[in-house]
């Protein structure tokens, strides 16, 4: 299947710019704070006419965002918003990675010496940082070109444009060392706008994009029923399988669901980074009009996840975990399916408390706001490092980063073990006394 990367952004970004011009705010009139600290070798600025670059430069370890460069990042981003000669920024990361995630190993070394404080400031951090790029004033350009994974797609997808390349490769493996789907991937898991035939996204795009309200009305019913009443959305349920299995995806998939706006091929980005370089501008529609100038078709494969959401629906859109692990392999036994067999392998191989919980969550977050998300998801975090219900996050780390068995022994060791109260125990503080997550919400109202 081959989608226009320019038609397929063009839809997604209207339906979600309608909303975010008539919230944009005019370019602050602050002077622009010191940034600079300890840890500027971390994250690279570079400027540019009017605007700002920040690089992730810990290529060593694929720019796993560390507490400091968290830090950093909203010390940069809040003076940026607050500077009037800038008009929107960007950010990349060094080497062949954008950001394989936060650093979990770090943090297992925390943990290990008993610093549970910085293990909270970690995740407070990094969590703040999220909030404030999905409440950000100004245009964000993120360049997602290589690994791009959890805590690295959680600091880049809130932003207002993410561009994808023939490198990309996005995943959210926590299920995978004994966690669940965090830094705000139980929001943007949950609300994925789903996939479109190619002829359709082009004339959609065409039809929002342009004056012509009537083919929109004919598409908007074309569209609900070969979707079989469901709209725009061809899967509600991607979310749900890449959150539980871990599961990768290419450039070409990210910009077809959804998770990227723009597409690219890896050696066009420098001459993109070029051109946006000289933009003098804080609108987003000229930013975009550069970024599809230099966009490119995408193409499908045949074993793509995309190419099979109706089994998709048909077993992940059950109850529990259980149910959606019967449903596979009931598939799987009838028709010898190689995705069918591989997912059950996936399932197995993770955590069975994560599946669980990470399914609640990603569910719970189809129904709330970014704020509400991170909120739970920190709760849920310190539940998750806290050994109180289980040890997984620690074994997990172990077994596929520390040691590299790639053997963890998970703690329930099956789903029938996992309990309902252990469940409903992870969604709790972890104690009575503990705060939660403090995001400025009555001053910064999420755009998304």
């Amino acid at each position: 299947m081959i989608i226009s990367s320019k038609a397929a952004s063009s839809l997604w970004r209207n339906l979600r710019s309608s909303r975010f011009l008539s919230r944009y705010r005019s370019l602050c009139s602050l002077p622009e704070s010191d940034v600079n600290d300890n840890f500027d070798s971390e994250v690279i600025v570079e400027g540019k006419a009017a605007s700002r670059m920040a690089i992730l430069n810990r290529p060593s370890v694929l720019n796993a965002v560390n507490q400091t460069m968290a830090a950093r990042l909203q010390k940069l981003y809040r003076s940026w918003e607050d500077n009037p000669d800038i008009g929107f920024v960007m950010e990349k990361g060094s080497g062949r990675a954008f950001s394989a995630g936060g650093d979990i190993v770090a943090l297992y070394h925390m943990l290990n010496q008993g610093n549970m404080e910085a293990c909270k400031e970690f995740f407070r951090t990094i969590y703040s940082f999220i909030y404030l790029l999905g409440t950000y004033l100004k245009p964000n350009v993120a360049l997602l070109n290589g690994i791009t994974m959890g805590g690295g797609a959680g600091i880049s997808i809130p932003g207002t444009f993410r561009v994808a390349t023939d490198k990309t490769i996005f995943a959210t493996p926590e299920t995978l060392i004994g966690f669940h789907p965090d830094a705000g991937a139980s929001f943007y898991l949950a609300h994925l706008p789903g996939h479109l035939d190619g002829g359709l996204w082009y004339l959609l795009a065409i039809a929002k994009g342009g004056c012509y309200g009537w083919l929109l009305s004919v598409l908007v019913i074309v569209v609900t029923t070969k979707n079989n009443g469901r709209g725009f959305m061809s899967s509600e349920l991607l979310g749900e399988y890449l959150g539980l299995t871990g599961e990768k995806l290419n450039g070409a998939e990210m910009i077809t669901c959804g998770l990227a706006t723009h597409y690219t091929l890896c050696a066009r980005l420098p001459l993109i980074e070029e051109q946006l370089s000289k933009l003098v501008t804080d609108d987003p529609s000229v930013i975009e009009t550069t970024l599809e100038k230099y966009g490119d078709l995408v193409h499908l494969d045949n074993g793509s996840v995309l190419q099979r959401l109706e089994i998709l629906d048909k077993c992940f859109g059950l109850d529990t975990v259980e149910e959606i692990v019967d449903a596979l392999e009931s598939e799987a036994s009838q028709t010898n399916d190689a995705w069918c067999i591989s997912t059950i392998k996936r399932l197995k191989e993770a955590s069975p408390l994560s599946l669980k919980v990470s399914l609640r969550s990603i569910r719970e977050g189809r129904f709330q706001t970014l704020d509400q998300c991170l909120s739970r998801e920190y709760h849920m975090s310190l539940q998750g490092i806290s050994k109180q219900i289980s040890h997984d996050f620690y074994e997990g780390v172990r077994a596929r980063m520390v040691d590299k068995d790639k053997a963890p022994k998970w703690d329930p060791p099956t789903l029938d073990r996992v309990s309902q109260d252990m469940v409903d125990q992870y969604f709790l503080p972890v104690s009575e006394f503990e705060p939660g997550l403090e995001l400025p919400t009555k001053i910064r109202e999420a755009f998304i």
